[in-house]
């Protein structure tokens, strides 16, 4: 019976960062267009969608993109930068949609948050993609 139990709970789950999907992409897009960095190669910003998923750490996460700040400009400095935004994201709206699946689950709120971070990050490498060599 509580294995059936599970497999509803996992099913909501899925269901709830299916529908926080579109603003995982409109975050992302929002801080690419308007955040500020450097010459941000593609492999770069792969480089930290292949850190989320081999972690399950956030804080990880965190600290890689600020490891890569610390290396070169590419990410942007300060105020503003894509590297500050992405952090935002992360701790703002991606955490505060992750703990309204896990309560509408009576679920653990960080594998969900670990999930939406790497969707959103994964959208960001397709959205930089486009930027870099797809723009009409």
């Amino acid at each position: 019976m509580s294995n059936l139990s599970e497999q509803q709970t996992d099913l909501q789950v899925q269901k709830g960062i299916r529908l926080a999907e579109d603003e995982l992409v409109i975050l992302i897009q929002s801080a690419l267009d308007t955040g500020i960095y450097g010459d941000l190669e593609e492999s770069q910003f792969r480089n930290l969608l292949r850190v989320s998923d081999t972690t399950d750490s956030v804080e990880v996460i965190k600290n890689f993109i600020r490891y890569q700040v610390g290396r070169d400009k590419k990410w942007g400095r300060g105020k503003g930068s894509l590297a500050e935004k992405i952090i935002e994201d992360i701790d703002g709206n991606i955490k505060k949609n992750a703990h309204i699946i896990a309560e509408c689950c009576q679920t653990d709120f960080k594998p969900i948050w670990l999930e939406l971070i790497r969707r959103y990050l994964g959208y960001g490498a397709r959205h930089l993609k486009y930027k870099r060599d797809g723009k009409l």
